[in-house]
């Protein structure tokens, strides 16, 4: 949190996403923990150029708190992707769009999480709901905290999943989500898709397995042209070594007995 204002951390999350912009195709939309921070964010990426290279990629479209600006940027950024120019979007966790609207398809095809969303902790609402908590159930401040932080990070980047036919790349632009005690409190469905080795990777790194998972997403494949994710002979196999363990199972059974 305290470096997340330093220039060279602005010029890194800039650099991903001018590389992410040059690889992923069609939309891409970003999320940040506040108004505040978007608006910081996009001002140092405009004065150290690097909005020009993104947009030498993709076109640019950025949430506001005006509803009719919003629903003009949402239009205009469906329609680049729709004609092949590809966009990005620039959203607010706990925003309009996070809330509700969703970028399934080639709308979505990666989604970056731009720090970790806690709430305003100074509103007298929150304060109460904490002091309720700790008092009814026990549950302490920074646990109930660092939860919805996560489940709304979780939210946002579920905007790009929307049915089990789609696919898109989900990106947590911060350490800490690495943490046990915020990794461990992602959905299950999220966790179950995490693998070890992707866990705090380099900006390299990620750029290497953004590329092998968007060329493995590009293959066609459906039940008209033969393509199955195993072969013939890797299926048999699995079977002959579940028949194989049923056997062992049943051997053991009457063994016992």
């Amino acid at each position: 949190f305290e470096m997340r204002n330093d220039p060279g951390v602005v010029r890194n999350y800039g650099k991903l996403l001018v590389d992410l912009s040059a690889i992923v195709p069609d939309g891409i939309v970003c999320f940040f923990v506040s108004y505040l921070y978007m608006d910081t964010i996009v001002s140092q990426w405009n004065d150290m150029g690097i909005l020009r290279d993104i947009m030498q990629n993709k076109l640019v479209f950025i949430e506001t708190q005006d509803v009719i600006e919003t629903t003009l940027a949402l239009d205009n950024y469906r329609r680049a992707c729709d004609c092949g120019r590809g966009a990005i979007f620039f959203s607010v966790a706990r925003g309009k769009v996070a809330e509700g609207i969703d970028f399934d398809r080639h709308y979505g095809r990666c989604v970056v999480m731009f720090g970790v969303p806690y709430q305003y902790t100074l509103s007298r609402i929150l304060r109460a709901r904490l002091e309720y908590l700790r008092e009814t159930f026990q549950i302490q401040e920074n646990d109930f905290l660092a939860f919805d932080a996560v489940r709304q990070a979780a939210q946002c980047v579920g905007r790009v999943i929307r049915s089990k036919a789609d696919y898109g790349l989900m990106i947590f632009a911060d350490r800490r989500y690495a943490r046990p005690d915020k990794r461990d409190k992602l959905p299950q469905w999220i966790i179950r898709n995490f693998q070890q080795g992707n866990l705090n990777l380099s900006e390299d790194m990620l750029i290497q397995v953004a590329q092998q998972f968007m060329r493995a997403m590009a293959q066609p494949f459906d039940g008209s042209n033969s393509q199955f994710l195993l072969s013939e002979q890797q299926l048999q196999g699995m079977q002959q070594q579940q028949q194989q363990h049923q056997v062992q199972e049943l051997q053991t059974a009457a063994n016992g007995n």
